[in-house]
């Protein structure tokens, strides 16, 4: 597990950035926080560095938005959705198997119907400065190894909530 801390929207799209530039194709990507904990906006910051130059904005009401990058970008958001089956309709795993990279938005519901090798990004608004978000990365299946190659590509953002309080 990594915990980061961003103090602005910028900040947030670096790190998703940073993160972006150790994807792989089939890598899936569960978004995870409340609403307005700054999913999309990761997004944008990803997007932007595969190579996405189309204006990146929430799938909300078609559910997906794909984008063509260095590596596919498919853009899913599932909050709308009310049974898990309407997300495996949705074809998001044949879409990893041509090759794309996928970010799930509210991904921890899918999360029952989808692969088991993810990287979960949990987000959240700091109870203190609302533009300030905590953010966990934290691997399943294969991620539990390739987690660990992520540590220096955010390491600018790194927080550890134990040691802050002390300094």
């Amino acid at each position: 597990m990594i915990q980061l801390r961003t103090n602005n929207a910028l900040e947030t799209q670096a790190v998703a950035a940073a993160l972006a530039e150790s994807m792989r194709p089939r890598d899936l990507v569960l978004l995870v926080g409340e609403m307005g904990a700054g999913k999309t906006t990761f997004t944008q910051g990803f997007g932007h560095a595969l190579g996405v130059t189309e204006h990146i904005t929430s799938p909300t009401f078609v559910l997906m938005r794909s984008y063509d990058a260095r590596l596919p970008l498919h853009h899913v958001d599932v909050y709308r959705l009310t049974q898990l089956q309407e997300v495996i309709d949705l074809g998001l795993v044949e879409l990893l198997d041509e090759g794309g990279v996928a970010l799930v938005e509210w991904g921890d519901v899918a999360r029952p119907v989808l692969p088991r090798d993810f990287l979960e990004v949990r987000m959240a608004v700091d109870e203190i400065d609302d533009d300030v978000r905590n953010i966990v990365l934290e691997g399943s299946g294969s991620w539990t190894t390739r987690e660990t190659s992520l540590a220096p590509l955010v390491e600018e953002w790194r927080y550890n909530s134990k040691t802050e309080g002390q300094q």
